[in-house]
């Protein structure tokens, strides 16, 4: 099997590269994808707030990991939905299957939001 050219580089030239690829990642995400500027709207919004609400440092981190989480996953299933496009828009049960468990990792990963929030200010 073929592996990419870009494997195996090392040293700062490659992590210079890698933050470059991810500012583009993340432009894409924000510039193809609605469901990741509603979840960074939402972001923009809960962050601060739970920098105001929450007295303790523990609460605070554990808030705002949950929300950043709900990107990060938002993230890897755009990928997977951007992979499989390329792949094939040919309905196959495969492809949905894919395509539903990762709108079920950020459906979940935004009840982790809820839970985590609802713990930390009502407990």
């Amino acid at each position: 099997m073929e592996e990419s050219p870009f494997k195996g580089k090392t040293g700062p030239k490659r992590v210079i590269n890698a933050f470059f690829y991810s500012v583009d990642g993340l432009k894409a995400a924000l510039q193809h994808e609605d469901a990741f500027r509603q979840e960074m709207l939402l972001a923009l919004v809960l962050i601060p707030l739970a920098l105001y609400l929450e007295p303790s440092a523990i609460g605070r981190v554990l808030m705002i990991a949950a929300v950043l989480l709900v990107l990060i996953v938002e993230l890897l299933n755009s990928a997977v939905e951007a992979a499989v496009d390329r792949i094939s828009f040919e309905h196959h049960h495969l492809i949905k299957r894919a395509k539903d468990m990762g709108s079920a990792a950020v459906l979940v990963s935004l009840l982790n939001v809820v839970v985590t929030w609802g713990l930390i200010l009502l407990g």
